[in-house]
């Protein structure tokens, strides 16, 4: 937490955090171009916001997208904020919303967690129902081979979605996972108390997908999620925006001490 707090005493990243959270995704050359900064010093900047995790980069071709991360102010405001007066801190709780929201101003997100933990433990948890159903509270059902179709269950709601192009995208064991988002059913919506009309809005979307990474970093690991293919404008996005962030919190929390965080 030292470094996110260092990160953001700094006003010149304060800076570089504002023009990411105005347009997610840009290239060193476009933060630069809006900014009254160097490129050596953008550069140094952004080395910093990206060791205390704040930003996180992804390589497109011979560019490098720079994109907010939320999982930190999440994590840091259900870790330590919750123990003190939340009136104190409401500055910090309103950065945490602004930064989930920024994900919502392209098509595309990247999160970025460091988890204490073994990539063989982590591919467990992303992919075995007696994990996900403790901290997502849904079970995926499949053989985790490309290809191969995906069952989504919700256990608490009694809600199951199946559909063909619930796919598996890419499996490599401990290293990277990837397949379609789940289908917008009648039966999901009634379970989420969604309304007829976002139903409708969200089943005439094209299908998402999601990218998770694993990399073993020392004594712990760098998970890596892309969701994107969405369509312009979409609600989706939102959703999933502020759905992320809570369930890497929660993911690291049982990871790491065996427990998800209690719900404020």
């Amino acid at each position: 937490m030292d470094e996110v707090f260092k990160a953001l005493a700094d006003p010149s990243r304060r800076r570089l955090l504002d023009s990411l959270n105005a347009r997610n995704g840009q290239t060193l050359r476009e933060l630069c171009a809006g900014l009254k900064m160097t490129r050596q010093s953008v550069s140094k900047h952004l080395a910093i916001l990206e060791a205390a995790n704040l930003i996180t980069t992804v390589r497109r071709g011979r560019e490098k997208l720079h994109y907010l991360n939320a999982v930190p102010i999440a994590d840091l405001a259900e870790r330590w904020i919750s123990h003190y007066d939340r009136q104190r801190v409401q500055a910090l709780a309103d950065l945490k919303r602004a930064l989930e929201q920024t994900a919502m101003q392209k098509p595309e997100f990247v999160y970025t967690i460091y988890i204490r933990t073994t990539p063989e433990l982590l591919w467990r948890a992303l992919t075995d129902p007696a994990f996900t159903t403790r901290y997502w509270g849904v079970a995926f059902e499949t053989d985790w081979k490309a290809g191969s179709p995906i069952t989504v269950r919700l256990p608490e709601k009694d809600v199951v979605i199946a559909d063909p192009a619930q796919v598996v995208l890419e499996s490599e064991p401990h290293r990277r996972l990837s397949y379609t988002w789940h289908t917008y059913t009648p039966e999901w919506a009634a379970a989420q108390g969604l309304s007829d009309e976002y139903l409708a809005r969200a089943s005439a979307e094209r299908r998402s997908k999601v990218t998770f990474d694993i990399e073993a970093q020392g004594d712990v690991v760098k998970l890596t999620v892309v969701h994107d293919g969405f369509d312009p404008g979409s609600v989706l996005l939102q959703s999933a925006g502020e759905g992320w962030p809570r369930v890497l919190s929660d993911l690291k929390s049982l990871l790491e001490s065996g427990s998800i965080l209690p719900t404020m």
